[in-house]
């Protein structure tokens, strides 16, 4: 029964890959990336949106929805960084 462990070590380590691949730092550009990548069957299903126009308008609204998440995680003029990379760098 000694392989349980390594079973479930295994298990572990391969969704906190996956974690790390899809997440990655910031779930907020994962969750727009999910929502917008949710909106392209929806709107062909509603039968809101052409096949032609249905591509690039994702692809905006993918771009628009990074760019946001950029811009509001962007520190301040002025803000102290340094404790932030302090921590990242001794983790």
């Amino acid at each position: 029964m000694r392989c349980v462990p390594a079973a479930r070590a295994f298990v572990k380590a391969f969704f906190q890959f996956w974690y790390d691949v899809v997440i990655g730092d910031d779930w907020k550009i994962a969750a727009a990336v999910v929502t917008i990548l949710l909106a392209g069957p929806i709107a062909v299903v509603a039968g809101a949106a052409g096949t032609a126009l249905l591509a690039p308008l994702l692809a905006i609204g993918l771009g628009a929805t990074f760019t946001a998440e950029l811009l509001i995680d962007k520190p301040r003029a002025g803000a102290d960084v340094s404790r932030r990379h302090r921590r990242t760098v001794l983790s």
